[in-house]
């Protein structure tokens, strides 16, 4: 099968026998990449996925039974709607480009390959999740995120081969030689190398991690250079599926663990086969302040740049803000000095980082309402909360000091003496692993968790979302 068959796009691919040649060589090594560390053990199952042939509604989300090895990912940007200009910074009102300006060939590579790393990263870190499945929805669900975190990687070496030259070749390849927890080769960002080895940490994962993604894509989507910000456009549109998977499997979790609460004597959640409520806020406590920190420094020369060159905007840019160069504003935030936090003025450029981290947080917040009603509904008086974006800081202003979950400064001393109540315990993580058996009977879902409210694409919750005698 020819490339332009299996990789179906809207790029033209036929008419550029360079850059052809050079994703046809680079297909069998991401092939060999995903059967050596995509999804262990269901790489001949027949998964029912949705596949993007097209950018239209018609051929955005086609259903059907697919071999994951066979997956056709696509190339897919969002179709220019005629001339588009610099949303924001310092070329404010120009023409954007369609070309990399040269000036910006360095810096604009690095942001493409940062996010780059980070899909096939995720896909690393969940390989070995089928295995313990809760539900054959819950396993296709993951299947679909793996897939899709497979396309925004095609979609982001498509940009490197066709306009960083051989730099970008290289870039591409070395996307496929690092491993996500290698110590000698690990994946570029620290949260990509932390273990995703059993399914509340998956939630956590696509709440927590795949929701920065969605803001670190929305600020590129506003990008200067049209080929970067219209294919993060289109990843956005996948994207959702991830947040959707996280942000319902916890309120799964959470509903369960108050039925199982409810129901033993003591109160004990665990005693009857559950994760607690206090359980998983561990699990929000960690995974909430590992991803604050893929936002970056919360005082960035770095973000400055991105914003003044056009390269990166601000969530929702265009529509959202009327100054759209930020030269004069400023930005008040907490800082930590002499053991204690006040506020500082610091020019809004240097701060965007925070403003990104702004909305992501309010997002969050969002999130946690959601759930905290679902526990409400029950009858319990437990609250679920996220820790304040201070604590467990290992980068930024705040990496420096200890803070409590409310954000106030401890001593390192008193943190050490928390990090039980506020952390998982490697007591908790092993319990938490010795719930996950595999369920793979249709219709039926493990004890931990509750049942989602629907199917996959109208189907009922007994069908065969994933056929495992294909194997």
């Amino acid at each position: 099968m020819a490339l332009t068959d299996s990789i179906p796009n809207n790029v033209d691919l036929t008419s550029d026998r360079k850059l052809l040649r050079a994703l046809e060589k680079w297909q069998p090594n991401f092939l060999q990449w995903w059967k050596e560390m995509g999804p262990d053990g269901f790489q001949t199952s027949d998964i029912y996925l949705r596949t993007a042939i097209d950018v239209d509604p018609s051929g955005w989300a086609t259903y059907d039974y697919v071999k994951m090895p066979d997956y056709r990912w696509g190339i897919f940007l969002t179709p220019s709607k005629g001339d588009r200009f610099v949303n924001f910074g310092d070329s404010a009102g120009t023409e954007a480009w369609s070309e990399v300006p040269g000036e910006l060939r360095g810096i604009l590579r690095r942001i493409i390959v940062t996010q780059a790393d980070t899909e096939p990263a995720s896909v690393e870190q969940q390989r070995q999740l089928g295995s313990t499945a809760p539900s054959l929805y819950d396993l296709r669900n993951l299947f679909q995120v793996n897939v899709e975190e497979g396309r925004h990687l095609w979609a982001m070496v498509h940009l490197l081969h066709q306009y960083f030259g051989r730099d970008g070749r290289e870039e591409a390849e070395a996307l496929l030689e690092r491993r996500s927890g290698d110590a000698d080769k690990p994946r570029i960002l620290q949260t990509f190398n932390e273990p995703t080895d059993e399914w509340l940490s998956f939630f956590c994962f696509t709440m927590f991690t795949d929701r920065d993604g969605k803001y670190q894509l929305a600020a590129l989507s506003e990008s200067g250079f049209d080929p970067l910000a219209r294919a993060t456009q289109f990843m956005l549109t996948e994207e959702s599926f991830h947040l959707f998977t996280g942000e319902t499997g916890l309120e799964r979790v959470v509903r369960r663990a108050c039925e199982l609460t409810k129901q033993d004597p003591n109160g004990d959640a665990r005693a009857q086969g559950g994760i607690d409520l206090p359980t998983i806020q561990k699990w929000i406590n960690f995974w909430f302040s590992s991803a604050v920190e893929l936002f970056g420094g919360e005082i960035s020369s770095n973000a400055a740049d991105y914003f003044a060159t056009g390269l990166k905007g601000r969530y929702r840019e265009a529509g959202k803000y009327e100054d759209h160069r930020a030269l004069d504003e400023i930005y008040s935030m907490p800082v930590l000095e002499g053991g204690k936090v006040h506020q500082k003025e610091v020019p809004l450029r240097n701060a965007l980082n925070e403003v990104l981290r702004d909305e992501y947080v309010s997002d969050c917040e969002r999130a946690v309402r959601r759930w905290n009603r679902a526990i409400e509904e029950q009858g319990l008086a437990f609250r679920l909360h996220l820790p304040n974006r201070r604590f467990n800081r290992s980068l930024g202003i705040y990496a420096s000091g200890s803070f409590d979950l409310e954000g106030q400064p401890i001593s390192s001393d008193e943190f050490e003496a928390h990090r039980a109540e506020w952390l998982p315990t490697e007591e908790d993580r092993a319990y938490v692993r010795s719930l996950m058996k595999p369920v793979y009977e249709p219709g039926q879902f493990a004890n931990w968790i509750s049942p989602p409210k629907k199917g996959v694409y109208q189907q009922p919750l007994d069908f065969e979302f994933v056929r495992l005698d294909a194997n």
